[in-house]
């Protein structure tokens, strides 16, 4: 019943009062789509350069023996910026 209501309506209604979103909308969200897709791949791509720090888990460094020379500031040394 309130489909033929609306049809009814709709037949009714005067071309001036249509409202679409046209083709200019749909090329806009189409590009926006491939521009996503070659976003995702330009990411993936990074992400397979990026190769994990050799070493334990996370969650197995403990104490002491998490610190490298490199991380570990010794006795006398001056700051890398000459401030003190």
């Amino acid at each position: 019943m309130t489909l033929a209501a609306l049809a009814a309506a709709a037949a009714s209604s005067s071309a001036s009062d249509d409202v679409n979103a046209g083709v200019i909308a749909f090329l806009v969200v189409a590009a926006m789509g491939v521009a996503l897709v070659f976003l995702l791949r330009s990411m993936n791509k990074q992400f397979r350069k990026i190769t994990p720090q050799p070493g334990p888990p996370d969650g197995e460094e403990t104490g002491d023996e998490a610190k490298t020379p490199a991380q570990t500031p010794e006795a006398g040394a001056r700051p890398r910026d000459g401030h003190e």
